[in-house]
């Protein structure tokens, strides 16, 4: 049986609007173990009758059987995987890749074969191959480094790595001196003879055509002569028949981690080929990336610091100010509705709450020695407010007690910011400072809680018992409740009358407002909905009317945190145009490389590959490209984070899910642009390819 029956075959090329016939009703048989030459002079058709047989391209009419297949019905892929397993490719011009090595270049069709080698097994083969031709100590030589005749050897090779039926050698000895060439056509009489290979030379050079054991020229594209010098030896001929009785249908049965591994592989010796060009292609990648991890980082940070400070703040905290809806009573405007009692009332009447405490504030200058400082806060309470504020824990000293509360004692207790621009280093309790002219003695130091979410330092505060900030250091102007609700017009009694011991006046006195601590977070609205109920009871107010108002501090963290991520999707959002400008470079790079690496393409469709590995192959490249710009971006986004916590004052926190988001993000740019210069590469024609200059 024939390997190779070619019956009637024209192929008519068509040249704008006029059909060139290169090859007229060309009928040959070719018998396994022969070695063929085809001559001809140029124009003859004898390369495009290579071409033919070794199904890189396809004949206008007429019939072709290859080893008993149909050729001429196969598929691209199915001729992709014939050319793998059963023909071998020896090109004139060598057609190695220039960056890769010796051995590289050998065992590149492997990774299109269609068997499930692996790679130690295709390394040892290809070793073998490149020490039968002579190359043993140059498997690291790129081919710049290599002669033309070794640079051929090296092209013999990688024929043989995937044991073809036929070889096809294109003027194999075109471009090399003529002993190479006599060196190179006694290697393949020796596989001919040895391992039974058919080869099948194409050349001009009758000298050369004589090493064959028929020749057959052609004139005009049609066959005029073919004569045989010699016949096949029975060793070569026993080989053929083994061969044949071995063949079977085409299948491709490969291992998919080891393809994924190869195109990966493939890919970064594609992207090392020209690192500063891949760097530049990955920079809008890495900016994408970077802003996207920097911007989630101190999002994530900054609502971690809401939490906290919520948290330090009492994340169960309730603030009742005067003020309330207009009703008959007309209590709208009035900022003294609120008394100590409420306070006293709330906590022992409303179950959904720990504690209430009331509230006064007062602005001044504290002086000690000859040193002065301004806090931010001065605040009269009750014990009950380190309690609601997680201040329980002092640094120094004691808390103030409710008798000293009831006597307005001058005692105070300071946070750690006035301790230092104070005191320095000298130890606070005992000491006597003044505010307003007024002395207080420091009996505690409050433990440290650094800034608020407002970026506010809570640690400059001087905290004293409410009675003492409010006749003490506001002036006392405001009138008792009872007082005015009594009918009377004139101010109420004098302040020395209202100091210490008189626990009505204590009780019924005006405050700002009042602090309370739910029993839980998710008490809060149970606690809200008591507290209303109660003061609109006690304050004698009807229907929805209220003259105060209640707040939480879920109110202004989820508001806080709100605009954090407006700004941060804000952010984002510029990320991902950079991303997109990224992506679109991504793509032109790619479409660049498909036209620097045509004829690249089409040595790799020549030795096996089919259009779904040049589309794999490129469309990881670009992965690749996005996926280490990805974790460059990672990498400076995480920088760009702390810097910028450290530069400004904003927290950054670090986000195993921004480098997740990153990661897909950069895969699905990577096939998205990539998907299009992939899809262009392979439905390029191998023939056009390999003679695109």
């Amino acid at each position: 049986m024939p390997l190779i029956e070619l019956k009637n075959i024209d192929k008519t090329y068509r040249i704008g609007d006029v059909d060139l016939p290169v090859l007229k009703d060309v009928s040959l048989d070719i018998e396994p173990g022969e070695f063929v030459a085809l001559m001809g002079a140029s124009g003859s058709g004898k390369t495009t009758l290579m071409n033919l047989l070794g199904c890189l391209d396809r004949p206008t009419a007429g019939s072709y059987r290859f080893d008993e297949l149909e050729v001429t019905r196969l598929s691209r892929s199915q001729l992709a995987q014939l050319r793998s397993s059963r023909i071998g490719f020896v090109f004139q011009s060598f057609n190695l890749l220039p960056r890769a090595s010796a051995l590289d270049n050998v065992r590149m069709p492997a990774a299109y074969a269609a068997d499930r080698r692996s790679l130690r097994h295709v390394l040892q083969r290809s070793r073998e191959l490149l020490d039968m031709v002579g190359l043993g100590a140059r498997l690291d030589h790129s081919p710049a480094k290599l002669s033309g005749g070794e640079q051929q050897r090296v092209a013999i090779s990688r024929a043989l790595v995937n044991q073809p039926r036929m070889l096809l050698a294109d003027e194999p000895t075109g471009n090399l001196d003529s002993r190479t060439g006599k060196e190179i056509l006694e290697l393949f009489r020796r596989l001919n003879a040895e391992q039974g290979i058919t080869v099948l030379l194409v050349t001009h050079d009758a000298e050369v055509a004589q090493c064959a054991d028929r020749v057959i020229r052609l004139v005009d594209g049609r066959i005029v002569e073919d004569v045989r010098t010699a016949e096949v030896s029975e060793s070569a001929a026993a080989t053929a028949t083994s061969s044949r009785t071995a063949a079977r249908p085409l299948r491709r049965a490969r291992n998919g981690l080891r393809v994924a591994v190869g195109a990966v592989r493939i890919a970064m010796q594609a992207l090392r080929r020209n690192v500063m060009r891949t760097m530049l292609t990955m920079l809008g990648v890495i900016i994408g990336v970077a802003a996207v991890i920097t911007m989630m980082e101190i999002s994530q940070g900054a609502s971690e610091a809401i939490q906290v400070t919520v948290t330090n703040m009492g994340a169960n905290t309730l603030v009742i100010s005067p003020g309330g809806q207009r009703g008959a009573a007309g209590f709208g405007d009035r900022t003294d509705t609120l008394t100590p009692e409420d306070a006293e009332a709330i906590q022992r009447e409303c179950p959904a709450v720990v504690c209430a405490a009331p509230i006064v504030s007062a602005r001044g200058q504290i002086v000690y020695g000859n040193r002065s400082w301004n806090p931010i806060y001065i605040t009269g309470s009750t014990e009950a407010f380190l309690k609601i504020r997680n201040w329980t824990q002092l640094d120094l000293g004691r808390p103030f007690t409710e008798r000293e509360v009831l006597s307005g004692s001058k005692v105070c207790l300071i946070g750690r910011t006035i301790v230092r621009e104070l005191f320095g280093e000298r130890y606070p309790i005992g000491e006597e400072i003044r505010v307003k002219n007024v002395p207080f003695t420091v009996i505690g130091v409050l433990s440290e809680k650094g800034a608020d979410l407002l970026g506010t330092d809570q640690d400059d505060i001087l905290l004293a018992p409410w009675t003492t900030v409010q006749y003490r250091l506001s002036g006392a102007s405001a009138v008792p409740v009872r007082w005015r609700e009594a009918g009377h017009s004139l101010p109420g009694p004098s302040l020395a009358d209202r100091l210490p011991g008189n626990r009505q006046w204590v009780r019924n006195e005006s405050i700002q407002r009042i602090m309370v601590k739910a029993n839980a977070p998710e008490a809060i609205p149970v606690a809200t909905a008591q507290i209303t109920r109660l003061l609109q009871e006690r304050h004698r107010l009807e229907g929805d009317e209220t003259d105060f108002r209640v707040y939480d501090m879920a109110e202004v963290s989820n508001a806080l945190e709100r605009t954090i991520q407006m700004l941060s999707g804000l952010g984002v959002s510029i990320a991902a145009v950079s991303l997109i400008v990224g992506g679109v470079g991504i793509m032109n790079i790619m479409l660049v490389s498909v036209t620097e690496r045509t004829r690249e393409i089409g040595l790799r469709m020549a030795v096996g590959a089919d259009a779904r590995d040049i589309l794999r192959q490129f469309l990881v490249e670009a992965v690749v490209l996005c996926l280490v710009g990805g974790f460059i971006g990672i990498l400076v986004g995480r920088g760009g984070s702390i810097f910028v916590g450290a530069l400004m004052g904003w927290p950054a926190q670090t986000s195993p899910g921004a480098a997740v988001v990153a990661v897909v993000v950069s895969v699905t740019v990577g096939i998205t642009f990539g998907y299009y210069p992939a899809w262009k590469a392979s439905r390029l024609n191998p023939i056009d390819a390999l003679r695109y200059e």
